[in-house]
């Protein structure tokens, strides 16, 4: 594949879903600062990923409920090839955006430990939760503290 056709698949998928390329660490984190003043659940994951399957009902579950309450979802994808994270999207949906890091730029920057890994990011800016994995009963967890933040 040369460079112009992966230009153009890029392009595609910026127009037919919330995928957007994390370039750099500094891209993701101007995503970040737009959205500074609310609580943030940033979550990385990967198509081959079993329990991020799982928990993309749930985020946009989350996002739903309260994003009219300073609350909102980044999403980071770690795959090294887009259309398997476009399948996977196409499979599960998301409701929140999502950042293609192929190359693992942001997650190294996260030192991630496990997939999938989230953190949770107050309404000032800093990182206040970390999390690996999800089951049901992370996402109880996971959902209080949230909205514990959110009630700051």
């Amino acid at each position: 594949m040369n460079k112009y056709n992966i230009i153009l698949i890029a392009a595609i998928s910026l127009l037919i879903s919330h995928i957007s390329f994390a370039d750099t660490l500094s891209d993701f984190e101007s995503q970040v600062a737009r959205h500074k003043g609310k609580v943030i659940y940033v979550d990385f994951w990967a198509s081959w990923c079993i329990p991020c399957r799982k928990s993309f009902p749930w985020m946009n579950d989350m996002q739903a409920k309260y994003a009219d309450k300073n609350f909102t979802i980044l999403s980071v994808n770690l795959d090294a090839e887009s259309d398997l994270a476009e399948k996977f999207l196409k499979e599960t949906p998301a409701q929140f955006p999502i950042f293609y890091d192929p190359k693992g730029k942001v997650a190294r920057a996260f030192k991630l430990k496990g997939m999938p890994s989230s953190f949770i990011i107050n309404k000032e800016g800093k990182i206040v939760s970390t999390h690996v994995g999800f089951t049901e009963e992370k996402k109880q967890q996971y959902q209080q503290e949230i909205v514990n933040l959110l009630a700051e």
